[in-house]
């Protein structure tokens, strides 16, 4: 089942390519949709599921390993639902395409998030960046936009796999994720330093964001709507998985600077983000400083904050993959994302205001909406743990957050209505069923966030500070006599 979860987008997309060009449009959106919903379904139910396959031994032992963690099961769920409304949100321009793209972007990120070997998660990390690169060079607005989200990322992946083929090589297997266990030696900081980069490029990070706002604004709604709501998450997931679990002291040795680029990002992002007319890099940069605030979390070695941190990945996953598919209906619909062209929307659209409040309170962090947990459970974390500046210098963004969301809903639907827009076209039964589950789920996690909150940290980050309970068995370069893998220890996949 978890087999079939992560190849049927991709083996459905590959048919969308080769459907004759004559097919409806409206035919490959409704296969697109069909997969799509069985793919949330499969994710459901291999929830548990485990599955490996050995595929090389020379010069290291990998092998073809998926399964679940108790992170990555949560934001698998955000991705098969933010798939299903991008693809219900595709329009009439070219869509067979842009659809079959989805699916294949869909695909590569599930191999990011199930995969338990460190060599197969780094092919999907690149792997994933390609059906981005392809629609950005196809409906981007500008071709450069295109190759600085290439450039960046493929840096981003090169450093990833270099750092993979060296820990594979000198520890002789990469099949490893899930374990508890430590990586030592002389290789082991270059390692780390290989990793991190990877992982601030694809959160992105202060000063290695300038890729996204162009990206995220240039892009079609559905295919930022994923990029934003999910792919984003890789390196916060990566942080997570793969540095606190087996990098553990070098996580701690840089936090301070780790902690310092997400309080830099976390202010920047919101104070642009209030000063932006354009209305999708408004979300953009509120995206930079939301994830910057997830980073402090992860940073803090604190419990609670590592727990509120995977409650706020899941609900940002969900308003920002609401906000940019909504901000796509109104572009669509008036021809432009200009906040200061357009007003009064509201009068004539009540269910898609509506929709776009419950998605903007859900982004300033109403309390009884997923990001408002997120948000008091990371503070309290943050506090707890010692970073007391931390957590007084995010409540001026967090106030910032309600006013640019304010901004945004209220130039979008509220005052004055602007002559000349045509203002008659409420959501349609389909636009409402793309974002009705994303918001669905942002009232549910806001009123029973036990569902995310209640699960042990300690299975996945034994080794980090608070959150270790028992020493993790450390992994030594093997000596000559000991043989390549007669110096690895491994624990067994945490369930």
């Amino acid at each position: 089942m978890l087999l079939t979860l992560i190849l049927l987008p991709a083996l459905v997309a590959v048919l969308l390519f080769f459907m004759p060009k004559n097919t409806s449009g409206s035919i490959g959106k409704a296969v697109g949709a069909i997969v799509a919903a069985i793919t949330f379904v499969l994710a459901i139910a291999a929830r548990n599921d485990e599955i490996r396959i050995h595929w090389l031994s020379r010069p290291f032992d990998a092998a073809f390993h998926f399964a679940a963690t108790p992170i990555s099961f949560w934001i698998v769920i955000v991705l098969t639902l933010a798939t299903f409304g991008a693809i219900l949100a595709t329009d009439e321009r070219d869509r067979r395409s842009l659809i079959a793209l989805l699916l294949l972007l869909e695909s590569s990120m599930l191999v990011v998030f199930l995969a338990r070997d460190l060599l197969v998660f780094a092919l999907g990390w690149d792997l994933m960046l390609l059906p981005v690169f392809f629609c950005l060079i196809r409906w981007g607005e500008h071709a450069h936009t295109a190759w600085r989200y290439f450039i960046y990322n493929f840096a981003g992946g090169l450093t990833l796999l270099f750092a993979t083929a060296a820990f594979g090589v000198i520890h002789g297997s990469t099949d490893i994720i899930g374990s508890s266990a430590h990586i030592v030696g002389s290789w082991a900081p270059w390692i780390f330093a290989g990793f991190a980069f990877a992982f601030l490029v694809k959160t992105p990070v202060w000063p290695l964001h300038t890729w996204m706002p162009p990206t995220y604004s240039g892009s079609p709604p559905p295919m930022v709507a994923v990029v934003s709501s999910v792919q984003s998450k890789a390196g916060l997931y990566g942080f997570i998985a793969i540095g606190a679990a087996f990098l553990p002291d070098y996580m701690k040795q840089y936090a301070g600077v780790f902690v310092v680029l997400g309080a830099i990002s976390l202010v920047y992002g919101a104070v642009i983000a209030l000063t932006q007319n354009d209305v999708k890099r408004i979300v953009a940069y509120s995206s930079l400083s939301h994830l910057g605030l997830i980073l402090i979390a992860i940073f803090s070695f604190n419990a609670l904050a590592l727990q509120g941190a995977i409650v706020y990945i899941v609900a940002h996953g969900l308003f920002s993959a609401a906000l940019f598919l909504l901000l796509g209906y109104i572009e669509q619909r008036e021809g432009t994302r200009s906040l200061s062209q357009l007003g009064g929307l509201g009068y004539a659209n009540p269910r898609l205001a509506g929709a776009l409040c419950i998605a903007a309170l859900a982004a300033l962090g109403l309390p009884g909406l997923g990001g408002f947990v997120g948000e008091i459970v990371i503070l309290t974390g943050v506090y707890q743990s010692g970073l007391i500046w931390a957590a007084v210098l995010a409540l001026i963004p967090i106030v910032i957050a309600a006013a640019y969301m304010l901004r945004l809903f209220q130039g979008i639907m509220n005052g004055p209505e602007v002559k000349g827009l045509p203002q008659h076209h409420d959501l349609t039964w389909i636009e409402g069923l793309a974002v009705a589950p994303l918001l669905a789920a942002l009232v549910l996690i806001g009123v029973q966030p036990k569902m995310l909150l209640n699960f042990d940290t300690r299975s996945f980050a034994t080794t980090v500070s608070q959150l270790s309970v028992t020493p993790a068995p450390r992994l030594r370069p093997p000596s000559a006599s000991s043989g390549r893998r007669g110096g690895m220890r491994r624990e067994v996949v945490f369930k």
